[in-house]
C-alpha cells in the first residue's frame, strides 16, 4: 500500500477507520525527512492491512502544532486511535520494521486498562 498524504481535513477519518495508522510527520526541507521517506515507503509496500501516513508540517501546521511536533522526522503510530508510539529521528529500515511488529502485536486491552487507571490517578482517584 502506498502512503497516504494526511491533512487537518481528512485526519480523523484516516485515524478512525484504520486499526494501525504510521504518521511520518516531515518537511521538503529536512534533510533526514527525505533520506526516510524511501524507507517508510518500501515497508508501506509490505503491510496492505497498515496505513502509513505523511503529514507535511510546512503545509499541516495546525496538525504539526496540535501534536507538539517540535523535531522532524516524527514517526507516531496510532492503535485503535490510541497514540501508542511517538519519537522524533529517522529509523533505518530494520528497526520500523521491528516497530510495526511491535504495535500490531500489542495487547490494546491492557493499554485502555493502562490509561484508564492513569486517568484515574490523575484525577484523584
Amino acid at each position: 500500500m502506498a502512503t497516504v498524504e494526511l491533512t487537518k481535513d481528512n485526519f480523523d477519518e484516516v485515524i478512525s477507520n484504520n486499526d494501525l495508522v504510521l504518521v511520518d510527520f516531515w518537511a521538503p526541507w529536512c534533510a533526514p525527512c527525505r533520506s526516510f521517506a524511501p524507507i517508510f515507503e518500501a515497508e508501506s509496500e509490505k503491510h496492505d492491512d497498515v496505513v502509513f501516513a505523511k503529514v507535511n508540517t510546512e503545509e499541516e501546521q495546525e496538525l504539526a502544532a496540535h501534536f507538539q511536533i517540535r523535531s522532524i522526522p516524527t514517526l507516531m503510530i496510532f492503535r485503535e486511535r490510541i497514540i501508542i508510539f511517538a519519537q522524533p529521528g529517522m529509523l533505518p529500515a530494520n528497526a520500523l520494521a521491528e516497530l510495526v511488529e511491535k504495535a500490531r502485536a500489542l495487547d490494546m486491552d491492557e493499554v485502555r486498562r493502562q490509561i484508564a487507571e492513569q486517568q484515574q490517578e490523575g484525577a484523584g482517584g
